[in-house]
């Protein structure tokens, strides 16, 4: 494998890492009802545990209104069990095989608790790419002992990385004031 490829490889780490970012912010509650916020739900069923949409159909019937139909009359409990059970505060209303879930607007202390884990996440993704960096460099480093690449070309492709991770942290950056904005806007 070229250098050149694996530096594309660490790159290719960092966009997983902000891949994983939108979908942990996805399922931060921000007072309008979007399927996406039970992705996290786990219910248990059949003897273990799986993600909710794989048990039922998540609708949004209104902006703050989630539709959950479940396929099975048998797994009603339990996936109602499930989410009022996540940290998402939401009680479903139980009509058949259809849960009705009304997303309460966000109050002023609420709006603040999820910006601060929108500010944790983004912590702990930066760390997550500045690993990858460093993990980049090692690599580089070692190509230069083992005589792989050249003093200079070590340097250039340093420099390289840097500025990759550089990118991907102002990512990072844009992606959770957008977020902190959505949270906090009434």
């Amino acid at each position: 494998m070229t250098t050149d490829s694996r530096l594309k490889s660490f790159e290719k780490k960092m966009e997983d890492s902000i891949i994983s970012l939108n979908k942990d912010l996805s399922t931060i509650r921000t007072g309008r009802a979007h399927s996406s916020m039970l992705d996290l739900v786990k219910v248990e069923v059949y003897g273990q545990s799986m993600p909710i949409n794989q048990v039922a159909t998540i609708s949004v019937s209104d902006p703050q209104t989630l539709a959950i139909q479940v396929w099975d009359a048998n797994n009603v409990k339990f996936c109602e069990k499930a989410i009022r059970e996540s940290d998402l505060n939401l009680n479903p209303i139980v009509d058949g095989q259809l849960l009705r879930i009304p997303v309460p607007k966000l109050n002023e202390d609420r709006r603040k608790e999820l910006s601060k884990i929108v500010s944790q996440q983004s912590e702990k993704i930066k760390v997550s790419i500045r690993n990858i960096r460093r993990s980049g460099m090692d690599f580089l480093k070692q190509e230069e002992k083992n005589k792989n690449i050249s003093e200079d070309e070590s340097k250039k492709l340093s420099n390289d990385l840097q500025k990759i991770t550089d990118d991907f942290v102002k990512k990072v950056e844009v992606k959770i004031k957008e977020k902190e904005e959505e949270i906090l806007k009434v």
